[in-house]
C-alpha cells in the first residue's frame, strides 16, 4: 500500500477512524457489504441505456466450443471497474469475480487508519467520463480510504456495473482449452464458467506478504495487518501498541495508533525518506477551477511520462552550485508532492552522486524534525538511494517520534527473536504489548497473479513459467497464455506511474483488441517467444540505466523469501510505453499471433471508442 497525505482532520469515530468504526460507508448512508453486488442474470440485456450500440447477439450456447460469457475478469476496483464498463460498450457478455464483500480492490481492503491516496485526489481519478468529472467533487487534495471507496461506487453506481460484479467470490483456478480456444474459469465456490478472454484486473499490492517471525500465531493479544483490519475498528485508546514494518503502510497508521496508545513501540528494519504532504481540504473555488480545466489537464495526464502533469527538469544535480540545489530542493520540499524532490533534477535515479545530494536533503529534513539526535538517526535511510524505493508521503511520521510514549527499535542491531505471548522479544529482551500491528506489506506485482492456478498451453502454469521472473509481451499477454490480458502488471510503467492514468491506458488497449479480434473472427491472440524476449530485454536495459535494480526492494521482489530478483516495472515513461502499445496494434498487433474462427455466430461488436 502507498504511502499518502497528511491529514487535515482524521476522525477517531466512524469509518476511517480508530474506534467505533461501523461497516463500511459505500455510498452517502452505511449498507452492508453485499454477497453479490446484485444478482447476476446470464440472459439479460446488455445493451447500454446510453444507446451505444445494440444488443449483441451472443454465441449459441449449444454450438461445439462457444463459450457461456465473452469476458471473465477477475478484481472489481479501478482496473476492473473501468474494464468491466468497456466491454460492456461493446456489448460482451462479462463477469467480474470479486474476493472482498464489496467493489474497491486495494481501497476496500486497506482500512488502517490514515490510509489515503499519496497523488493528489484531482489526477488520482478517471478521466473517461467528462461528465464524472464534472459532477464529483473531491473533499481534500489527497482523498482518505473512504472517499476514494465512495468515489468508486458514484461510478459503479452511475454506469451501473454492480449487476454484473459477483462479491465473495475468489477465482481459483484457469484452465486453457487449445482446442476451443476459451478458457474454464473455476471460483472459490464451485461455480465454473467458460470464457474467450480473461482480464487480471487483480492489482499491485493485492497478495499480503504475512509475517514470517517465529511465534506469531502464540500471541494472546490482538494481532492486525494493515491490510485486513477490521471493519469495526481497533480501539487502542490506553493499551501498549507495537507496529512491524515501516514501509507505507507503516508510515501511515503510526502517527494515528500514537494519538490514542498508552506505549508505541515501533520496529523498524529499514528506514524510510518521508516528504511532507501539507494535506488541505478543497475549497468550493478550487473545484470549480480544476473542473474548468479538466478536459486540459486530462489530455496533459495522458503524455506525461508518470501520469502527472509537471515541467521535466533539463539539467543534472551536480551542474548547479550547493546553494542552488538546496533552494530547488527546499522548494520540492514544500510542494506538498510525492514527486517534488525527484522532479527537480534529471539524473537524481541514475546517478549515485547526485543521489547522495538528496538523499542528505531529506537526512537533514529528518534532523530538523526528529529533537533527539540518537532517534533521528535511526530513522535516516543510508542503505539505499533516495527513490529507489517507493518514498512516503509524511503524515507527522518523524515529528510522532518526539512523543515521550513512542520509541522505535532498530532491528539491524537488535533483531525480532520471536513473538511470546506477551509481545515482541528481540536479542536485547521481551517487549510486552497488548497489539501488534503488522505492516509487513505485500508481494507485489506479481503475487496475486501467481496465486491463481493459471494453465496454459501444454499444461504449463503461469507460476512455473514465471519461477525465475516475470515474462509477458507489452507487460499485456505471456506466451503460451492466449487471451488472457494483465492491468498494470509486471514490466508495465505501473508502480512507477499514476496508477489510474496507467489502468486506463491499459484497460483502452485490451478493448480495442478484443473489439479487433470479434470484428475480424479471430478467437485467439498470443505473443510470440521472440516478442516476448525481446520486450524483457528491453524492460531490463532501461532498468540498467537507472539505480532501481541494485536496491533490495519490493520493486525487485526482494522483501519476500525466494522470490526472484527482477525489477518489475518499465521505467521507460507511461508516454513511451503507451506509444510502443499503439504502435504494436497499429502494425497489425505486430509481436502478437492471432487465430481461429469462432464456434457459432458472433456477437456484433460496437465501436471500441
Amino acid at each position: 500500500m502507498s504511502c499518502y497525505g497528511k491529514r487535515a482532520k482524521e476522525p477517531v469515530n466512524g469509518t476511517g477512524g480508530l474506534a467505533g468504526r461501523t461497516r463500511m460507508a459505500s455510498r452517502a448512508g452505511d449498507r452492508p457489504a453485499p454477497v453479490r453486488a446484485r444478482p447476476y442474470h446470464p440472459a439479460r440485456d446488455t445493451c447500454q441505456e446510453n444507446g451505444m450500440h445494440t444488443d449483441p447477439q451472443p454465441p449459441s450456447p449449444s454450438a461445439p466450443g462457444a463459450p457461456q460469457l465473452d469476458a471473465v475478469v477477475v478484481g472489481a476496483g479501478f482496473s476492473g471497474l473501468y474494464q468491466l464498463h468497456r466491454l460492456r460498450e461493446l456489448g460482451l457478455r462479462t463477469r467480474v469475480f470479486e474476493a472482498c464483500e464489496d467493489i474497491g480492490g486495494t481501497w476496500y481492503r486497506n482500512r488502517y487508519p490514515g490510509a489515503r491516496c499519496d497523488v493528489e485526489s484531482t489526477s488520482y481519478s478517471y478521466s473517461f467520463s467528462p461528465e464524472l468529472d464534472q459532477e464529483w467533487e473531491w473533499s481534500e487534495r489527497y482523498a482518505t480510504q473512504p472517499e476514494i471507496l465512495r468515489y468508486l461506487h458514484h461510478v459503479a453506481d452511475r454506469f451501473d456495473l454492480h449487476k454484473d460484479v459477483t462479491l465473495r467470490t475468489r477465482v481459483t483456478r484457469a484452465v486453457y482449452d487449445e482446442g476451443a480456444h476459451v478458457w474454464q474459469v473455476t471460483t472459490d465456490t464451485g461455480e465454473t464458467v467458460t470464457t474467450r478472454f480473461v482480464v487480471l484486473a487483480t492489482g499491485c499490492m493485492s497478495a499480503v506478504k504475512e509475517p514470517d517471525i517465529p511465534g506469531a500465531g502464540t500471541f494472546a493479544g490482538q494481532a492486525l495487518h494493515t491490510a485486513d483490519w477490521p471493519h469495526e475498528g481497533v480501539d487502542v485508546t490506553g493499551r501498549r501498541v507495537a507496529v512491524i514494518g515501516t514501509g507505507c503502510s507503516g508510515v501511515q497508521v503510526i502517527p494515528l495508533l500514537a494519538e490514542r496508545a498508552a506505549g508505541l513501540t515501533v520496529f523498524q528494519r529499514t528506514p524510510v525518506y518521508a516528504l511532507p504532504a501539507l494535506n488541505r481540504p478543497l475549497t468550493a473555488a478550487e473545484n470549480a477551477e480544476f473542473k474548468a480545466r479538466y478536459p486540459e489537464f486530462r489530455a496533459a495526464q495522458r503524455k506525461s511520462r508518470g501520469g502527472t502533469v509537471f515541467e521535466p527538469p533539463t539539467c543534472s544535480a551536480l551542474e548547479v552550485d550547493e546553494a542552488e540545489r538546496t533552494a530547488t530542493y527546499e522548494a520540492g520540499w514544500e510542494s506538498g508532492l510525492l514527486s517534488g524532490l525527484l522532479r527537480t533534477y534529471t539524473d537524481l535515479l541514475a546517478d549515485r552522486d547526485a543521489n547522495e545530494t538528496v538523499s542528505e536533503f531529506v537526512r537533514s529534513k529528518i534532523r530538523s524534525i526528529v529533537t533527539d539526535p540518537e532517534t533521528a538517526e535511526t530513522l535516516s535511510p543510508r542503505t539505499f538511494p533516495f527513490g529507489t524505493k517507493r518514498p512516503c508521503l509524511d503524515t507527522d511520521y518523524y515529528a510522532t517520534y518526539n512523543k515521550p510514549h513512542v520509541n522505535v527499535v532498530d532491528l539491524t542491531r537488535t533483531p525480532i527473536v520471536e513473538i511470546t505471548p506477551k509481545g515482541v522479544t528481540t536479542s536485547d529482551g521481551e517487549h510486552p504489548v497488548d497489539v501488534i500491528v503488522f505492516a509487513t506489506g505485500f508481494d507485489a506485482m506479481t503475487g496475486s497473479q501467481v496465486a491463481v492456478d493459471i494453465v496454459g498451453k501444454g499444461g504449463t502454469t503461469l507460476k512455473e513459467k514465471w519461477a525465475d521472473g516475470p515474462r509477458n509481451h507489452l507487460g499485456l499477454l505471456s506466451a503460451g497464455f492466449p487471451n488472457l490480458f494483465t492491468v498494470i502488471g509486471p514490466l508495465s510503467p505501473s508502480v512507477l506511474s499514476n496508477a489510474v492514468v496507467s489502468i486506463e491506458q491499459h484497460v483502452e488497449w485490451i478493448t480495442d483488441c478484443i473489439a479487433h479480434l470479434w470484428r475480424n473472427g479471430i478467437t485467439e491472440i498470443d505473443t510470440t517467444p521472440d516478442a516476448e524476449e525481446d520486450w524483457c530485454a528491453q524492460v531490463a536495459d532501461l532498468a540498467s540505466r537507472t539505480l532501481y535494480p541494485d536496491v533490495a526492494s519490493w520493486y525487485t521482489g526482494a522483501n519476500v523469501p525466494g522470490k526472484p530478483r527482477v525489477f518489475l516495472a518499465y521505467t521507460g515513461g507511461l508516454d513511451r510505453y503507451r506509444a510502443e502499445c499503439d504502435a504494436a496494434a497499429r502494425d497489425g498487433y505486430r509481436g502478437f499471433v492471432l487465430s481461429g474462427t469462432p464456434a457459432g455466430p458472433r456477437p456484433a461488436v460496437a465501436d471500441a471508442r
